[in-house]
């Protein structure tokens, strides 16, 4: 979806410098909309009024008649006949109630994407400088354009691109390049060695090549393993708060360019994770695992070490992965399964008590019959 020309041109900075924020507009007709969606590649229609001008974008369940609201799912179709919302962005043979506002899209969820950023743009980091209260050595290159906050540290021999924003309790460790437009959030760590690609953005409390669990049994006891890898990110990768990347032992982690993660991610040491992949929050990768390209990972996701996962598969939530994975899979359960066969499984065990107790009076049935059977001989 080409919205990142989009972001330079409505808010003057640099992609991968912002989240989604409200600000205060005069709001746009649903016609502007329209126009604003073919321009980035989403043709769209109105039907209704296109003279319509909402100033802001919500669910279906809050929204009022000044605010656009969007309908992907259709699960929440029933909401269209509640929602006091002012237009909806719909599908393209979606039905409507009388009278309602639409604008009709391929896509309704990526065209909400691009309402969004269209209604309320991007929010915008303060302008700082770099603070004097930040501990910066001597030997680090800082870009143009950087926002260092105090209590930031970055060591020897560090790079950092331009346009950075770096908020306090940062600790970049020496030797560690990180490209441009980069944000980091409060208490994020770097560790020595490592490299971010551009537009990283880290959300608080990352960690980035931290060591890996590298011991090695001696006599009974575990006998630690020099770390001296690195961790690689790509670019335009998003961590929620609280993910570790483990340092390879030897060679490299890789995330790869476009990855994004929810919080609490963990990937072992020496996994390489492809493009664009996305891992919702608390999966965890065991060391020297590799992942495809446009895998999806949900919550909870377990995935033992020295295994192949493939490009574009689908692991739902709660998986735990033994084996290795094959390209375009959906699997499910633990141990992963197809994902029909893990659903007709998880029926069977909703079963199992009452299957236990049918179980039950057939195993006294047939001693009953068994005794009348002795009693006969």
């Amino acid at each position: 979806m080409p919205l990142r020309a989009e972001r330079y041109r409505i808010t003057g900075i640099p992609a991968g410098l912002a989240t989604l924020w409200m600000r205060s507009n005069m709001g746009y007709s649903l016609n502007a909309l329209t126009d604003y969606l073919a321009t980035v590649g989403m043709p769209s229609s109105v039907d209704g009024d296109g003279a319509k001008h909402v100033t802001g974008v919500a669910t279906l369940e809050e929204a009022g008649e000044h605010e656009i609201s969007f309908l992907s799912n259709p699960k929440y179709e029933s909401a269209l006949g509640r929602t006091k919302a002012g237009a909806v962005i719909v599908s393209k043979d979606q039905a409507i109630p009388d009278g309602m506002n639409v604008i009709r899209s391929p896509d309704p969820y990526a065209a909400v994407t691009a309402v969004i950023v269209r209604i309320h743009g991007y929010r915008e980091h303060a302008s700082c400088g770099i603070s004097d209260r930040a501990t910066i050595h001597s030997t680090a290159q800082i870009g143009d354009n950087a926002n260092i906050h105090h209590d930031v540290t970055i060591g020897a021999n560090v790079r950092i691109g331009k346009n950075a924003t770096i908020y306090p309790g940062t600790y970049v460790f020496q030797d560690c390049e990180i490209g441009d437009d980069c944000l980091l959030y409060p208490n994020v760590v770097i560790y020595p060695g490592c490299k971010l690609g551009d537009r990283v953005t880290l959300h608080a409390g990352t960690v980035i090549g931290e060591d890996g669990l590298g011991y090695a049994p001696v006599d009974g006891s575990w006998y630690k393993i020099p770390q001296i890898g690195i961790t690689e990110v790509g670019d335009d990768v998003e961590m929620g708060a609280n993910c570790a990347v483990d340092r390879a032992t030897l060679g490299r982690t890789v995330i790869g360019a476009g990855t994004k993660f929810s919080n609490l991610v963990t990937i072992g040491h020496g996994t390489k994770v492809g493009e664009h992949c996305m891992f919702v929050g608390q999966v965890g990768i065991a060391g020297s695992v590799n992942v495809g390209n446009n895998v999806t990972m949900a919550g909870k996701v377990g995935v033992a070490g020295h295994l192949e996962i493939g490009d574009r598969a689908q692991l739902a939530a709660m998986t735990g992965v033994m084996r290795n994975i094959p390209a375009d899979s959906k699997v499910a359960g633990a141990p992963a399964m197809p994902i029909q066969t893990a659903m007709r499984a998880f029926s069977m065990m909703e079963k199992l008590p009452d299957m236990s107790k049918q179980l039950k009076k057939l195993e006294a049935r047939v001693k009953e019959l068994e005794a009348k059977l002795d009693d006969g001989d």
